[in-house]
């Protein structure tokens, strides 16, 4: 496994094809620094072609998912930012705001399935970090804030693009203008989270179940499946009828598929090639 500052990378069963990437800065409450920033699509770059991997798990280290962008980025971006030259300054500064949220959209580029387990805080640019996600968890004692709006910035990094289609326009809008918390239960009542669980324990061993369901599936489906929905967040149901029966022309009739079919009819649980 690689070395990072900012993240770790474990596979808590050597049986299994699920892997977890954890924000590692626990003394800092995982705030988001520079380096995270260029280990993070780095890291899910090398799960996603990991043939071993088939689920990924996002969780934090510590007592906490992640507090936000370390503030210590935010100074190193208005030291970068100066120049002479206003014109310049705006350019540089908008080359490292999509530095960003390139960072942040890796998680969708990734094929793999990515799944949040959210406890303690998560906030500001944590909330970009989920989501991005492809399923979030999270456990009572979780709390959520769209923070950017306190710090007098606009936030920037993918949640007022992710999260209306997430909880609808006018809850987003709501939370992004007040920057109030909310907990995980309001965060499951929004449909922020798929489910909400009492201890952090009980979260690891739900997510591991959900997680592992979806390993044992077809690989071919699952990325698939993951693809399609994205490509289609943007396109009119027309289209997107039109994209996934272009991309299940390529893809439909796979040894999965006969596997599958196979398994079926004599009762047995499938077993599909790596991916």
């Amino acid at each position: 496994m690689e070395n990072y500052k900012t993240l770790e990378i474990v596979q808590r069963n050597a049986e299994s094809s699920v892997f977890h990437l954890n924000l590692n800065r626990p003394s800092f409450r995982n705030a988001l620094s520079l380096d995270f920033f260029s280990e993070f699509p780095q890291a899910l770059a090398s799960l996603d072609q990991n043939t071993n991997v088939s689920v990924i798990v996002l969780g934090g280290n510590g007592a906490h998912f992640c507090s936000g962008i370390d503030l210590k980025t935010l100074e190193s971006i208005s030291e970068g930012s100066q120049s002479s030259d206003r014109g310049r300054a705006g350019e540089r500064l908008r080359r490292f705001i999509k530095f960003l949220q390139d960072a942040i959209t890796a998680v969708e580029r990734c094929r793999k399935p990515v799944i949040a387990g959210i406890h303690g805080a998560c906030i500001g640019a944590g909330i970009d970090l989920v989501t991005a996600c492809d399923v979030r968890f999270c456990t009572e004692d979780a709390f959520f804030s769209v923070k950017e709006v306190d710090l007098a910035i606009t936030a920037d990094v993918g949640t007022l693009q992710r999260l209306p289609s997430i909880v609808g326009y006018g809850n987003a809008i709501e939370l992004a203008l007040t920057g109030r918390r909310f907990s995980g239960s309001e965060a499951k009542s929004l449909g922020l989270v798929s489910r909400v669980f009492a201890s952090k324990e009980a979260m690891d061993e739900g997510v591991r179940l959900v997680a592992e369901g979806i390993a044992a599936k077809s690989p071919l489906a699952v990325t698939g499946t993951k693809a399609v929905l994205l490509r289609c967040r943007d396109l009119t149901v027309d289209q997107g009828l039109d994209y996934v029966a272009t991309w299940n022309s390529g893809m439909l009739f796979s040894d999965d598929l006969a596997e599958a079919i196979s398994a079926q009819i004599q009762k047995r649980k499938p077993v599909f090639a790596k991916l």
